[in-house]
C-alpha cells in the first residue's frame, strides 16, 4: 500500500507541473520568447549564385496583453536589425480570439509595420482573419478589407492576387501574392478569394517566382515556382517533440512548419508570432523567419 504522504506528494508534484506548464504556455513562451529561425536554401528554380535574404513576419494577431503595440514595435525593430533584402508580411495582423484584455485596431498596427525597411521593399498579403474580422467584406464577398485599406494608407503595398517584378537586370525575380484561400466564413458561403492562375498570368518573363500564400495548402496543387512562403499554421501553436496535435491545414503536419521539399519544389512555413483560437504557445515559440537563397 502506498503511504498517504507519498500520494499527496505525487498529487502536489502533478499540480505544480501543470501550473508551470500553464504559465509557460500562456505567458512565458508567447510573450517572453522571440527567436529568429533561418533557412538556407538552393531551390531548383532559383538561379545559382543569386543571393536573396528574405525576412518574414507572419501571424502577428495583435491583441492585449500578449501582442500589444510595444511588442509589435519590438518585432519591427528586431526585423529591421536582420537587414533583409526584402521583408514580407504574411497576413493575420489582428487577433480574433476571445481571450483579449484589449483590442488592438489594425489602424494602429499598420503604422508600426510601416516602420519596416528593406532595400527591395516591404510587401504584404492578407490572411483569413483579415477577411473574417471584416463583416462588411464578408457580406459583399469582396474587398478591399479594413486591413487592406489600413495597410495601403500606411504605405504598405498589399498583393491580393497580384504579381510584381522586383529589381532589374540579371537579379530580377517576381513576387506573387495570393489572396486568402479561406477568406469567407461558412455563414457567408465559405471559400476563398485566391486566384492562382490569374496571379501567375501576370508573370511576363522567365525570372524566378516567389509565391506568398498565407495558407500553405495551395502548395499541394500549385504549378512549380522557385519558392512558396506561407504562415497560418503557427507551427501548430502547440508542438510536442516536433509534432502538432492540431494543425489548421487539410494536410495536417505535412505543411505544419518549416522547410518542405516535394517533387523538386520548395515551401517554407513560418511558425508565426501570435496566437489564434487560444492564447497559448507550447513548443512553438514566436519567430521571425529568415530565408536565405543562393
Amino acid at each position: 500500500m502506498i503511504p498517504r504522504r507519498k500520494v499527496l506528494q505525487g498529487l502536489l508534484g502533478i499540480s505544480l507541473a501543470g501550473l508551470l506548464a500553464a504559465v509557460w504556455g500562456l505567458w512565458a513562451e508567447p510573450v517572453w520568447r522571440l527567436r529568429v529561425k533561418t533557412w538556407r536554401l538552393q531551390p531548383a528554380g532559383w538561379p545559382r549564385g543569386q543571393k536573396l535574404r528574405i525576412v518574414m513576419l507572419a501571424d502577428l494577431h495583435a491583441a492585449f496583453p500578449q501582442m500589444g503595440l510595444a511588442r509589435v514595435a519590438d518585432i519591427v525593430s528586431r526585423a529591421n536589425a536582420l537587414q533583409g533584402d526584402i521583408i514580407v508580411l504574411m497576413g493575420d495582423y489582428r487577433a480574433s480570439h476571445r481571450f483579449q484584455s484589449g483590442v488592438v485596431p489594425i489602424e494602429t498596427v499598420a503604422p508600426l509595420l510601416a516602420g519596416l525597411v528593406a532595400p527591395l521593399g516591404v510587401w504584404a498579403v492578407q490572411g483569413n482573419h483579415d477577411w473574417w474580422d471584416d463583416r462588411a467584406a464578408q457580406s459583399r464577398r469582396a474587398g478591399p478589407t479594413l486591413t487592406e485599406a489600413a495597410m495601403q494608407a500606411a504605405g504598405l503595398p498589399v498583393l491580393e492576387n497580384r504579381a510584381v517584378r522586383i529589381a532589374a537586370g540579371a537579379g530580377a525575380f517576381w513576387l506573387a501574392g495570393l489572396g486568402s484561400q479561406m477568406a469567407f466564413l461558412r455563414g457567408y458561403g465559405g471559400g476563398g478569394v485566391d486566384d492562382l492562375p490569374a496571379t501567375l498570368a501576370q508573370v511576363t518573363d522567365d525570372a524566378p517566382v516567389i509565391l506568398l500564400a498565407h495558407e500553405p495548402d495551395i502548395f499541394a496543387a500549385a504549378p512549380p515556382v522557385a519558392l512558396q512562403l506561407s504562415g497560418h499554421t503557427h507551427g501548430g501553436q502547440i508542438r510536442l517533440f516536433g509534432w502538432a496535435p492540431v494543425v489548421p491545414s487539410a494536410y495536417g503536419n505535412r505543411f505544419a512548419y518549416g522547410h518542405v521539399a516535394e517533387g523538386g519544389r520548395d515551401l517554407v512555413v513560418s511558425g508565426g508570432l501570435g496566437c489564434s483560437v487560444l492564447p497559448v504557445r507550447f513548443g512553438s515559440p514566436p519567430e521571425i523567419t529568415v530565408v536565405e537563397l543562393s
